[in-house]
């Protein structure tokens, strides 16, 4: 492994500022120095990443190609370095130029290529893939814009366009060398060859190519070097210039058009038919382009394709890349000339299923017209697969209708997704051991019962390199100095701080390091906000994507609660909070975003209140993303777990503020049952209904919250506020949507579906428990401490492990330093 020489390094950034911008490190500005310092950075690890695939193919070994619709990657430079185990020389490198490495690890965008927890997640497996030595691709799409940036305007959400290429992105490689031929449309001739069997075409078809550009994914201190392969479209022809002659112009650029907008946004807003149409392209696209490579990258050392899955496996994250399953069909049956039976059997033993939601309207299900035209050849290959699933069904369980009607692929005019992929595959996983047993007991209980041996559990985990070690410097260094830095590649070691729990000074140290990290968010809020807040309120934290059922209605529901509760007896005993909210809402999700102006009119009355003294303080930090989530990971003292129990499928967030010292306030749901069975119930605050209760409400067609309004006039006061212009005084109507979804069944809603009101009573239970706990300074920093301490089981490093015990069966490839 090449070992980073000062001098060399100083005299690459000084020759990159040349080349690129024709300036002097002293001319440049803060972004040329930052991409400068990229290149230079890059061309030192550009030697490994050619080793690691040099070691990989002289092993043959086995890959897992990680399809997914989001990379959340965060910013590389900082956490490239940090990997490399680079920091001090690098950093004495550019002071003695005069370059100030944080202000220009400032400069790089957050890569617009996901956007909540699945994206996240498929980030961290990527880190820990390198860092346990294990060949991997992720395969995605290399948007353009991403899904939005967010801007808060008058409180109100705002999508801008995220363009995070627009000064280029220096850790990307084109690889036009790899570029393939994705077609959409047209439609299936069939012919027969010399032999009788019958030959499928694609006719009249739209195609684009797909270009891969490859990141490096950088192992910890290990020299091993993974990509990150996300695909760019590009026309076939860029332009046709006999239409354009014919004054056809539209069809001139009509191959341009499609090309650029499937890699223009994440997630289109599918409330309308082109944006559901532009998805499923989206995903077809990736899809085939990734699947297309690794079969071909397979051939070129191996001549028996029925061996593709000694060496090959496609893990599917979540339903988005479910159309692979067809698309491997295709590609041995029609470019192979396998047969069917052969073609299923490797597809089979080939991929594998995530599933990251109970959520019915999560699991994807296109319209059958739609699919059927846009993947002409890949709608035959699931009708087949349907027929001939059908028929196992039929004969497992003749004359029960009602199976086919829970698990036929092809049903109802729609084609549903986790169908297929449980069907098509060899695993189906949940994300935590409570959303596994839904699955298997409750959501996909049919399918469970006719093939349990496709289903396991593999609870999610994050990479603490990105979420303590970078994200949490202060913090990071003192676990080190109290215990080593084993728990860096291996998090179990952290469970040797418990030890310092009870230690006063130890817990003085802490708090210190919590409290300097508060100060750092404080600084950023003022900064982004306008708002100052107090560093020794207590921080109250949710910061997620937004969606009902994460509850962070109830959160909002209780602030304005409390202030009602303060107005009326000012010198009440309440110990000063700080509550923070960072969310996205999708575009095309109005009742979320409602939510969020929401929030955002209650902090602009509690804020502007001098009568309650600043005693709460409301904060929306815009534009959430991995790069401002680090350093509020790192400065909560409380985190908002309190989605409606049963719905979460697992959650990261609640481990990341686990790591980083924050105790959870959350329902017994996803990976809260797990933080909660390492840290003990009596260092966290657990309210609300169970799983099993909600779903025995749910059951019986849910529960009236009317009474509740009836009887609590505390909560009526609350809702009356959202429709008397309490905080909308120019609309009083304004939030009426919300009020009414609280109270008032809506042809297939139910009122109040996430059970707010019902558990609300608990919640602010658990609140005043918080207020309580945090008095006791002692006792909060052993809980925090604790946390931090019992949060090894939650490292991606485990879960990736688990993967690759379970389901991937990879070989760990040395590279020598």
């Amino acid at each position: 492994m090449k070992e980073l020489d000062k001098e060399e390094f100083k005299k690459q950034v000084v020759d990159y500022m040349k080349v690129l911008y024709f300036r002097t490190v002293e001319e440049a500005t803060q972004q040329q120095l930052f991409q400068a310092v990229s290149y230079a950075i890059k061309d030192y690890i550009v030697d490994q990443w050619m080793e690691t695939h040099k070691r990989c193919e002289e092993e043959d070994a086995k890959r897992v190609y990680y399809l997914s619709m989001e990379f959340l990657m965060g910013r590389a430079l900082g956490n490239i370095i940090l990997n490399l185990k680079g920091n001090k020389e690098i950093r004495e490198a550019l002071d003695e130029l005069g370059i100030d490495l944080n202000a220009i690890e400032d400069q790089e965008p957050d890569p617009a290529l996901g956007n909540g927890g699945l994206g996240r997640l498929a980030a961290c497996f990527l880190d820990s893939l390198a860092t346990l030595n294990y060949p991997a691709y992720g395969c995605g799409i290399r948007y353009k814009y991403g899904m939005f940036k967010q801007k808060i305007e008058d409180g109100y959400q705002i999508e801008a366009p995220d363009n995070w290429l627009k000064e280029g992105y220096p850790f990307e490689i084109r690889r036009e060398e790899y570029a393939v031929e994705v077609k959409f449309g047209g439609h299936i001739a069939i012919h027969r060859d010399e032999t009788g069997r019958e030959i499928f075409t694609q006719e009249d078809y739209q195609s684009v190519r797909a270009v891969p550009y490859d990141l490096p994914i950088v192992g910890y201190n290990n020299g091993f070097v993974n990509t990150l392969r996300i695909w760019d479209a590009e026309a076939i022809d860029n332009f046709n210039l006999d239409s354009f002659d014919k004054g056809d112009y539209h069809k001139a650029v009509e191959q341009q058009n499609l090309a650029r907008t499937i890699c223009e946004v994440l997630y289109p807003n599918d409330n309308h038919y082109a944006g559901k149409e532009l998805r499923l392209k989206q995903q077809y696209f990736f899809v085939s382009a990734s699947v297309q490579k690794a079969v071909l990258k397979y051939m070129k050392r191996h001549d028996d394709i029925h061996k593709l899955y000694e060496k090959v496996c496609f893990q599917l994250n979540d339903t988005h890349p479910t159309v692979a399953v067809a698309e491997l069909m295709r590609i041995l049956m029609d470019d192979y000339r396998l047969s069917w039976e052969e073609a299923w059997e490797i597809t089979n033993k080939t991929c594998a299923y995530t599933n990251h939601t109970i959520m019915s309207e999560a699991l994807e299900k296109w319209p059958l017209e739609l699919f059927s035209r846009l993947l002409p050849r890949i709608y035959q290959i699931v009708e087949e697969i349907n027929r001939r699933f059908i028929i196992q069904i039929q004969e497992k369980y003749p004359g029960d209708f009602s199976k086919i009607e829970k698990m036929a692929i092809v049903y109802d005019g729609q084609v549903r997704m986790a169908n297929l992929a449980i069907v098509s595959g060899f695993s189906v996983n949940g994300v935590a051991n409570l959303h596994t047993e839904i699955l298997k007991h409750q959501q996909l209980k049919e399918f469970y019962d006719m093939m349990p041996e496709k289903f396991n559990n593999k609870t999610n985990g994050i990479t603490q390199r990105r979420f303590l070690l970078h994200g949490n410097p202060l913090l990071a260094d003192w676990v080190t100095n109290k215990i080593g830095d084993d728990w860096i590649t291996n998090l179990t070691h952290i469970n040797e701080l418990a030890i310092y729990a009870d230690d006063e000074k130890c817990q003085k140290e802490f708090m210190n390091i919590k409290y300097q990290n508060k100060l750092r968010l404080a600084e950023y809020i003022k900064k982004h906000n306008g708002i100052e807040v107090d560093p020794r309120s207590i921080f109250d934290v949710q910061v997620k994507r937004l969606h009902e059922y994460k509850r962070q209605l109830l959160n909002i529901l209780h602030i304005m609660h409390l202030y009602n509760e303060l107005k009326k007896n000012p010198t009440m005993d309440f110990y000063p909070r700080t509550f923070i909210f960072g969310a996205k809402a999708s575009a095309g999700y109005r009742r979320a975003k409602a939510i969020i102006k929401l929030i955002n009119s209650v902090a602009d009355v509690i804020n502007n209140d001098t009568s309650i003294g600043g005693k709460i303080k409301v904060v929306f930090i815009e534009n959430y993303r991995v790069s401002n989530a680090e350093i509020i990971f790192a400065a909560a003292d409380v985190s908002e777990q309190i989605s409606t129990a049963s719905k979460e499928a697992s959650g990261t967030g609640n481990m990341k503020f686990m790591l980083n010292g924050a105790i959870t306030l959350g329902t017994m749901d996803g990976a809260n049952v797990e933080i909660v069975e390492e840290v003990g119930a009596e260092n966290a605050f657990i309210f609300g209904l169970s799983s099993d209760e909600v779903i025995q409400y749910e059951q019986n067609g849910g529960y009236n919250p009317k009474e509740i309004y009836n009887i609590d006039q505390d909560i009526r006061t609350v809702l009356t506020q959202l429709v008397n212009g309490t905080y909308s005084p120019e609309n009083p109507e304004l939030f009426r949507e919300i009020y009414n979804s609280l109270l008032e069944d809506n042809g297939g809603e139910r009122a109040d579906q996430y059970f707010i009101l019902k558990d609300f009573r608990s919640y602010e239970e658990a609140q005043k428990r918080v207020g309580e706990a945090y008095k006791n300074q002692a006792g909060w920093a052993k809980s925090a401490i604790l946390n931090v301490a019992k949060s090894g089981k939650f490292s991606s490093d485990r879960t990736i492990e688990e993967y690759v015990r379970d389901i991937w069966h990879l070989d760990k490839i040395t590279i020598e330093r």
